[in-house]
């Protein structure tokens, strides 16, 4: 299934999958902030040795001219952005607080035992801040040096699932990084025994969002994530399907709002009623009795777009760049 990289507002995610027949399945979401009682929130920060820079950290090191250079170093480039979602994220807890750490850097002292497949297995937290204290707080990378050697996501996932969160009634987990993940198999397993776990109402919701910065993000990894579940039928207790992981690009982001893209669902409702027409005005779909904020529909052989009416207007998608066509 191909995912849209900008869809037209106010769709977060529009989601293409051509079918043998010609006929085309889409799966599309309304952006809104859903209201989630008892919800929580984190946001992860790569502090791998790769992000040095985009931290504001130059790498020379020594004394004098050195030492000179460095402080005339090039910006930070993560703490506004951090300081903006995690200010973000915060109003949206029910705590008004979001839980804010590092990951991918180095475990405490001792830890590693000289093991290399720990590298770059640890998490260091930031602290848990309100959105006025997200305005000051300091994000300048981890203070347990040095940066971390590899790039590691299961610990995080963990750190938040399996312990800040693990008794909340909801929560929403963003991971920011610039590289390749490593341990994505440990992670997918351990994800799908998870999923597994919330189907038979041992667990709670959590909603992992990986977001990718700069040009070395390994999309397809993403991509694998974010699809884990796709087809599995593993259902939560209320019917609906698990998907637990979503994926962005940070460079196509238009919005914040966007992290929540994913987390609405078939019975939240957006509108009285709605309809959907492909290109040629062939009705595809019709929601006599509220239009859900997750569209799922089928549009007839030969489409290249969409369009959604509901009361007061209407919004068209070409869906092409899903198709592969020009």
């Amino acid at each position: 299934m191909a995912q849209l990289a900008q869809p037209v507002e106010p769709f977060g995610e529009v989601n293409v999958h051509p079918q043998k027949d010609g006929s085309v399945e889409v799966v599309a979401t309304i952006l809104m902030v859903p209201e989630v009682e008892g919800a929580r929130t984190g946001l992860a920060l790569d502090a791998s040795i790769s992000m040095k820079g985009l931290y504001g950290v130059s790498r020379m090191v020594g004394g004098g001219i050195f030492a000179k250079a460095a402080a005339a170093g090039p910006p930070n480039l993560v703490e506004p952005v951090a300081r903006t979602m995690a200010a973000y994220l915060a109003q949206f807890s029910s705590t008004q607080k979001c839980e804010l750490v590092y990951w991918a850097c180095n475990l405490p002292p001792g830890q590693a035992a000289g093991n290399p497949d720990l590298a770059g297995a640890g998490v260091e937290p930031i602290g848990s801040v309100s959105a006025d204290e997200a305005e000051q707080v300091v994000v300048a990378g981890p203070k347990r040096l040095p940066w971390g050697g590899g790039t590691k996501l299961l610990p995080p996932v963990k750190h938040f699932v399996d312990g800040v969160f693990k008794d909340a009634p909801w929560a929403i987990c963003v991971f920011v990084t610039d590289g390749v993940i490593e341990d994505l198999p440990a992670v997918k397993t351990y994800c799908l025994n998870f999923g597994k776990q919330i189907a038979s109402g041992q667990r709670k919701f959590v909603k992992l969002v990986l977001i990718g910065v700069g040009e070395q993000v390994d999309e397809s990894q993403m991509e694998e994530l974010d699809d884990m579940f796709e087809g599995s039928g593993i259902k939560d207790p209320d019917g609906n399907d698990i998907d637990l992981w979503d994926h962005k690009l940070a460079a196509e982001m238009r919005k914040i709002e966007e992290i929540f893209a994913e987390v609405v669902s078939e019975s939240t409702v957006v509108a009285a009623t709605g309809k959907v027409t492909n290109q040629a005005g062939a009705v595809c779909k019709e929601y006599p009795d509220g239009l859900p904020a997750m569209l799922r529909f089928k549009l007839p052989a030969g489409s290249t777009a969409f369009t959604l009416e509901f009361p007061g207007g209407s919004v068209v998608q070409d869906i092409t760049e899903g198709l592969g066509r020009p």
